[in-house]
C-alpha cells in the first residue's frame, strides 16, 4: 500500500497539493482500486495485480491531463447520494446542494409538482425525489446525454422522476402546471472564462456553463416568463445564480410580477441563490 501511495503522489506531484492530494489518493485507492478502508489506513501490503496497476496508471494519465477526478472515477457524491457523471454533464457542486436544501423548505405539502430546468446529471431532481416521495418530479434538458444520465441516476438511487427533452427558451408555460421550479441554468459569461480552472473549461460541457456576455440573464428571464403561466398561485422559483448579477436578477423578477424575491449566500459568502413567489 505504501508503494502505491508513493506512486500516486509522485505521478500527481504538481497537479494536486496538500489536502487535495490526500483526498485524491484516498479516492483512487478506495473507489478505483477497491481497497478497503481498513487496509488503506493500516497501509497493508498489496499483492501484485497487473490489472489493478493498469487501471491505476490509466487513471493517473487522465488526471495528469487535467481531467476532473469525478469523471475519472465515473461518479460524484451529492447530498448523501452517489451520481454517475462523465463528459456531457456538470459535476455537482456544494453550492447546488445548498439550493436543494432551500427548495425543500417550500415543499412542505405531501404532494406537488416540481420542475428542474436543465437537469444535467439529475443531482437536483433525484435528490428532491428522494426527499419528496409524494411529489411528481420532472427534469428537463436539451442534452440527450444529460437526460440519459439523469434517468440512470434516478434508477440507481431508487427514486421516481420523469426526464423529458424540452428547450426552456422555446417552451410555453400554458402547456404545463407546476408548484415549484428549480434551476441551475448556464450563468457564466464568456468574459469570465479567463478566471476559470482549466479542468472545468477543457472537460465540462460549455452548453451547461456559458451565456452570451450580451445577455447574461437569458435563461433566468425565459424560466421566469415560463413560470408566469406554468406556476400555480403561490408557486415558487428557486435559482442558482451568478453573484455578479444578483441585483439585476432581483429587479428583473420584480418587474415581471414576482414577489418576496430573496437572495441567499453560499458557503463561500457569495450571493448564489435566489427565490421568488408568484402571487396572482
Amino acid at each position: 500500500m505504501q508503494a502505491t501511495l508513493e506512486h500516486i503522489r509522485t505521478e500527481l506531484d504538481g497537479v494536486y497539493t496538500g489536502s487535495e492530494l490526500d483526498t485524491v489518493c484516498k479516492a483512487l485507492c478506495l473507489e478505483l482500486l477497491g481497497i478497503s478502508q481498513t487496509d488503506f489506513w493500516l497501509k497493508e501490503k498489496l499483492a501484485a495485480d497487473s490489472e489493478r496497476e493498469s487501471r491505476l496508471d490509466a487513471a493517473l494519465a487522465r488526471l495528469k491531463g487535467g481531467e476532473p477526478l469525478q469523471y475519472v472515477l465515473g461518479n460524484a457524491s451529492f447530498c448523501g447520494l452517489t451520481f454517475s457523471v462523465g463528459p456531457g454533464v456538470l459535476i455537482p457542486r456544494p453550492e447546488t446542494a445548498e439550493l436543494v436544501e432551500w427548495a425543500l423548505t417550500a415543499c412542505r405539502a405531501e404532494s406537488g409538482r416540481l420542475l428542474d430546468v436543465g437537469c444535467g446529471s439529475g443531482c437536483i431532481s433525484v435528490t428532491l425525489a428522494s426527499e419528496l416521495p409524494g411529489w411528481k418530479i420532472t427534469g428537463w434538458d436539451v442534452s440527450d446525454v444529460a437526460l440519459e444520465t439523469s434517468a440512470r441516476n434516478a434508477a440507481a438511487n431508487g427514486v421516481k422522476a420523469v426526464f423529458e427533452k424540452h428547450d426552456i427558451l422555446a417552451a410555453s408555460g400554458r402547456d404545463f402546471n407546476f408548484d415549484v421550479i428549480v434551476s441551475n441554468p448556464p450563468y457564466v459569461t464568456c468574459q469570465e472564462k479567463n478566471a476559470m480552472d482549466r479542468n472545468v473549461l477543457d472537460f465540462e460541457p460549455e452548453l451547461a456553463l456559458f451565456v452570451p456576455d450580451s445577455d447574461p440573464l437569458l435563461f433566468y428571464r425565459a424560466i421566469a416568463a415560463f413560470g408566469l403561466d406554468a406556476l400555480s398561485d403561490g408557486g415558487r422559483l428557486f435559482f442558482e445564480i451568478n453573484p455578479i448579477f444578483a441585483t439585476d436578477m432581483t429587479d428583473m423578477l420584480k418587474s415581471m410580477g414576482y414577489a418576496d424575491v430573496e437572495t441567499k449566500k453560499d458557503i463561500f459568502g457569495k450571493k448564489r441563490m435566489m427565490s421568488a413567489i408568484l402571487s396572482r
